[in-house]
């Protein structure tokens, strides 16, 4: 019966167009005071000691890193360099779209500013060549969601927050779906350009390609700080996130020089703005956690559903159909937030490895980023493009069902995830 009333309390609250950090906030409070004996006092502490992880630094800096990135002319030297390789084949210029989003990912941590680094440069150029808008706006708006699930990520930082996963092995874990899902989204490009004769670059030297390799080089080279110094154990995850800020506001300023120290005040601001709006979502969150473990709900959730005899694969087809529907009506950050608590000590229950748990969640979250109602990508990529939701919700199509087929392949195959972290040693 609470449970009913929570969920149908925040539910009610969504619906009016409340913002979800203060639908969860008044959710909490409304049922706290109302309902229970809680102390306000323990509100209070709960609502400081949830926020004071060290993990959660890590969301600023890389948000700070992401944004330097994207204003510093990054970007730009990243679709040169994936272009020069992969142009000549069919549907050059959106292949070297996917390769860029996934290079751009592997620095950025976040789906919407790999859309908006890449697919502002890329779009026009090709729109000139003389590939459709839609063409183009289904290569980026699906491959920029790659942003969130090759390392570094910000949902994954959430997650980790939400369930005290190991950043570090989480990273790990999301290298190889993430390429993989890279590789599918780059075969379903090269199919649709092929049968339908897209048009082709002409094949670039070794030399061209050296050329642009060395211009992009020191964008790439934050790649082997965030990754290597975390495997080489030489700073904890929230420590590569400083350190890839502080190499990014570096490349962007004083290498590249595309900024000048007059942009980083706006640089920052923008940063900040993001940040603060992330944390108050997290600290909402926490609080909402907080009520669900009072009156323990998570655990007599898990105890129903075993009752229940509902086996792994059974768990895992809820889940993914649960987190598929949210992604229809939150964001990623709320959807991890919220749902992770409840869903994970059921995962645990099962013998489901968090992390590939974990993994499973984020490539639901690129999913739900890739389509209606309240898919970020895709209103971003309308930004960029001047397209309506309905006719990018039709463009994306193709890409959104090869994201499909990878999910049941990463749900049911946790090697994929699980090897790489294992074989590091950083998961037993």
């Amino acid at each position: 019966m609470n449970t009913l009333l929570i969920f149908g309390l925040l539910v009610a609250l969504m619906l009016t167009g409340m913002p979800i950090s203060i639908s969860l906030g008044l959710t909490v409070l409304s049922f706290l005071f109302l309902m229970t004996q809680v102390p306000i006092e323990s509100v209070a502490l709960k609502l400081f000691t949830g926020i004071e992880k060290f993990e959660i630094m890590a969301i600023p800096f890389f948000i700070l890193a992401g944004n330097f990135l994207t204003h510093g002319g990054v970007a730009r030297r990243m679709i040169a360099f994936a272009t020069s390789m992969v142009g000549h084949f069919h549907g050059g210029l959106g292949l070297g779209g996917v390769v860029a989003c996934a290079l751009f990912a592997a620095v950025s941590g976040s789906s919407p500013a790999t859309v908006v680094a890449i697919g502002s440069i890329l779009m026009p150029a090709m729109v000139k060549a003389g590939f459709p808008n839609r063409f183009g706006a289904g290569v980026l708006t699906t491959s920029g969601a790659l942003g969130i699930l090759i390392p570094p990520s910000i949902v994954m930082v959430m997650y980790s927050v939400s369930t005290n996963t190991s950043v570090g092995a989480l990273f790990m874990a999301g290298v190889i779906p993430g390429l993989v899902l890279a590789t599918m989204l780059g075969l379903t490009t090269w199919y649709r350009a092929w049968k339908n004769d897209y048009p082709r670059q002409p094949r670039a030297s070794w030399r061209e390609r050296w050329v642009s390799f060395r211009k992009a080089v020191w964008g790439l080279f934050l790649i082997v700080v965030v990754m290597g110094g975390i495997y080489t154990g030489m700073f904890t995850p929230t420590e590569a996130a400083a350190m890839s800020a502080v190499y990014a506001f570096f490349v962007a300023v004083f290498v590249y020089k595309d900024m000048g120290m007059k942009d980083v005040p706006k640089v920052l601001l923008s940063s900040a703005n993001m940040s603060a709006m992330l944390l108050y979502i997290i600290t909402n969150a926490v609080l909402f956690s907080f009520l669900m473990t009072h009156e323990n709900i998570p655990q007599e959730m898990a105890d129903w559903m075993m009752g229940t005899g509902v086996g792994v694969i059974g768990f895992l087809i809820v889940a993914n159909i649960l987190l598929l529907l949210a992604g229809n009506f939150m964001e990623p950050s709320s959807i991890v937030l919220i749902l992770a608590p409840i869903l994970f000590p059921i995962a645990i229950k099962l013998g489901i490895d968090p992390v590939h748990f974990g993994i499973i969640m984020v490539v639901n979250m690129e999913v739900g980023m890739c389509h209606p109602p309240v898919g970020l990508n895709l209103y971003v990529a309308s930004g960029i493009t001047k397209m309506g939701i309905t006719e990018l919700t039709i463009a994306v199509w193709p890409w959104l069902l090869t994201m499909l087929v990878f999910l049941v392949l990463v749900t049911y195959w946790p090697t994929m995830s699980l090897w790489l972290p294992r074989t590091l040693g950083m998961i037993s």
